[in-house]
């Protein structure tokens, strides 16, 4: 009655729920308003402010460029796929640093993507030495995407904090870029560049030095409490993906399947934020957006191969589906069932986000 409740959207909870139906029993959408009530749930309605039109004389300098910052020996494809997904989720260009022994290679696996060989260590990861020419690369960027692939050599590690001190430029921040970032937290607190985080469980365990088991039993306030005390948006991904802001504020995202526990699936995510933060949406819209589209496109592509064959790249070809999907269900939610099983209620009480 009247609003969902966390349980029916977080595990173990969430394997006893069938069809959802929110009732409406008309409390005052300006009681539920004056609660206060900070934990929301990612429907399509916010998803649609990040994926605004576009102005029919736009060109590629409309919609900014990415850079992405990671790859080694033997994880190039995570920064590859990084800078693809944020391609196909609306950036207008992308380019993409590498060691210089890896870069050639890369070339030619999308095209469409530029790459920029930078000096490496020995292990073919990226050099402390390369920070002068990020340097000058990064004003004439619109979003930073650090950390797929780029190992935790400590010269790559001391690369990555660095770069951290002197972006001026949205940041966001996955895999060993946040290994990287785990003994030294500080520097989020006093960078300029406003942050998105993206850890998995083990991420934030070794961030923060809890337990992961302390961390499943209370992802939405572990993900809270890191955000307002490093004034960052975190992305809790795993089963029921948990967003949260500098305020406090979290959001469970109902997309997404078992199908998706598998490698480069992050990599993605962390492309796609970047891709809409750079077409100007703010960092939560972009975010939650993101995490929203990137459930949705697994859930197309498991619908078709089942979750058992699932590879991360099925996304990429599934995710300007889901977008058209979000983009042509503004009103009617026909056919939505057999994807999550979710009846929408987000405009049963005339909000946004379905409070909880």
């Amino acid at each position: 009655f009247a609003l969902p409740k966390r349980g029916h959207f977080l595990f173990p909870g969430a394997i006893s729920v069938g069809d959802l139906v929110v009732a409406n029993i008309s409390i005052p959408f300006t009681a539920i308003k004056e609660a206060g009530i900070n934990v929301h749930l990612i429907t399509d309605v916010p998803v649609l402010k990040a994926l605004q039109p576009r102005d029919p004389s736009a060109h590629k300098g409309s919609f900014g460029h990415v850079l992405v910052i990671g790859g080694s020996a033997g994880k190039t494809g995570a920064a590859a796929m990084a800078g693809y997904a944020a391609l196909r989720t609306g950036a207008g260009l992308v380019s993409l640093t590498l060691p210089r022994s890896l870069s050639l290679a890369m070339e030619t696996v999308f095209p469409e993507i530029m790459t920029i060989p930078l000096p490496e260590t020995e292990a073919q990861t990226l050099d402390i030495s390369a920070l002068d020419i990020i340097r000058e690369l990064l004003p004439q960027m619109t979003v930073l995407v650090i950390g797929p692939g780029m190992t935790t050599h400590p010269s790559t590690s001391q690369l990555l904090r660095e770069i951290i001190k002197i972006s001026q430029v949205p940041t966001v921040v996955d895999a060993d870029g946040l290994n990287g970032l785990a003994d030294h937290l500080s520097l989020l607190e006093t960078s300029t560049a406003p942050l998105v985080l993206t850890p998995h469980p083990g991420e934030m365990s070794r961030m923060t030095g809890a337990p992961v088991s302390e961390i499943q039993s209370d992802r939405i306030g572990a993900a809270q409490r890191f955000s307002i005390s490093h004034d960052v948006f975190l992305v809790l991904k795993g089963a029921r993906t948990v967003v949260s802001d500098p305020q406090g504020h979290a959001y469970i995202n109902p997309t997404g399947n078992a199908g998706m526990a598998t490698a480069g699936m992050g990599d993605i995510l962390s492309g796609m934020i970047g891709g809409l933060i750079t077409q100007g949406g703010s960092l939560l819209e972009s975010t939650t957006a993101a995490v929203y589209l990137h459930g949705l496109a697994g859930d197309l592509a498991v619908g078709k191969i089942g979750p058992l064959c699932l590879v991360a790249t099925d996304l990429l070809a599934n995710l300007p589906k889901a977008i058209k999907w979000v983009a042509d269900c503004r009103t009617e939610v026909v056919g939505r069932k057999k994807i999550s099983n979710l009846h929408r209620f987000g405009e049963q009480d005339k909000s946004d986000n379905g409070a909880m």
